[in-house]
């Protein structure tokens, strides 16, 4: 007997805070689809802890992922996906801090972003970080980006037809139903 195939809605939203299993569960769900599979990598490596950290990402996600990098224009990596893919966005919160310290056109950027998630043509499993959850930030920077953050995931979860909350590697379905 073969494995279940999941179908994935138009937009997922999985959510979890740092190191909380987010990543693994979002890749479980494209795998469980059956689709090809393409990743839009938004993380830089500017460091070497960076780049190890991408490096085990890698290689836990394994071979058959066609990976773009985009650390900052989404749009042309989500409109260029094929109808028979399952896209999986890793991070919207990496590409919320690539915006913020380049100093670009944030409002613009979002826009774009939601233009390219409504016009994609395969499913798209956008995997972000919840950081309301812990002490107010010390510095004003840390508080301009908390509160984009949380704007952006509540404007996310807004147009998804599933949000799931990772905790602990334990998803937890905050709107929709698990396929």
């Amino acid at each position: 007997m073969g494995a279940l195939v999941l179908t994935l809605p138009d937009l997922t939203l999985v959510l979890g805070g740092a190191a909380s299993g987010k990543s693994t569960f979002a890749e479980g769900l494209v795998l469980r689809s059956g689709r090809p599979r393409a990743y839009l990598a938004t993380a830089q490596t500017f460091d070497d802890e960076m780049r190890a950290k991408v490096e085990r990402h890698q290689t836990m996600r394994g071979d058959g992922w066609r990976t773009i990098e985009a650390p900052l224009d989404l749009a042309p990596a989500l409109a260029g996906a094929r109808a028979d893919e399952a896209v999986l966005l890793d991070c919207a919160t990496m590409w919320l801090s690539n915006h913020m310290l380049a100093e670009s056109d944030f409002a613009a950027a979002e826009t774009a972003l939601f233009a390219a998630l409504t016009q994609c043509a395969a499913p798209v499993v956008v995997v972000s970080n919840e950081v309301g959850l812990s002490v107010v930030p010390e510095n004003a920077l840390a508080r301009r980006f908390r509160e984009a953050q949380g704007r952006l995931n509540q404007r996310l979860a807004a147009e998804a037809s599933l949000v799931v909350n990772v905790i602990a590697g334990l998803p937890q379905v905050l709107k929709g139903h698990l396929p």
